[in-house]
């Protein structure tokens, strides 16, 4: 049985991609491009608890990296151009795969953190023997 304010999997899912507030998908999370507001402007939610860490990062350095590697390495194979062609096309691949994406990302995981109560670990002490 959920909980009231709870919400589904999806709906934590949309509101991370579209950059909006894990409890109420109204307010917005950021304000500035990667900024975090101190806290939610309709429904109050503390944003303390957020942590993504190099997570968000780490996720769009490995997928734009393939597709920058996979194209650079098709186009070297099939057309052998020279290298300024190479960074004429791959420098602003990497800045779109890297850069457009990096937002949704962080949000994206910012919310799932939130909808799975996600915290820090912590170690249990030990009962003396």
């Amino acid at each position: 049985m959920q909980e009231p304010n709870s919400t589904t999997l999806s709906q934590s899912i949309i509101r991370g991609i579209t950059c909006r507030c894990p409890r109420c998908g109204v307010g917005k999370l950021f304000s500035g491009y990667i900024r975090m507001r101190p806290n939610c402007e309709s429904c109050g939610l503390d944003y303390a608890f957020n942590d993504p860490g190099d997570g968000p990062a780490v996720f769009i350095i490995l997928i734009a990296g393939f597709i920058v590697v996979a194209c650079a390495l098709i186009v070297e194979v099939k057309y052998q151009p020279p290298f300024w062609v190479h960074a004429a096309l791959w420098i602003p691949l990497v800045l779109i795969t890297t850069l457009i994406p990096l937002r949704s990302m962080k949000s994206l995981l910012i919310s799932l953190q939130f909808h799975h109560k996600a915290a820090e670990g912590q170690l249990i002490p030990r009962k003396p023997q």
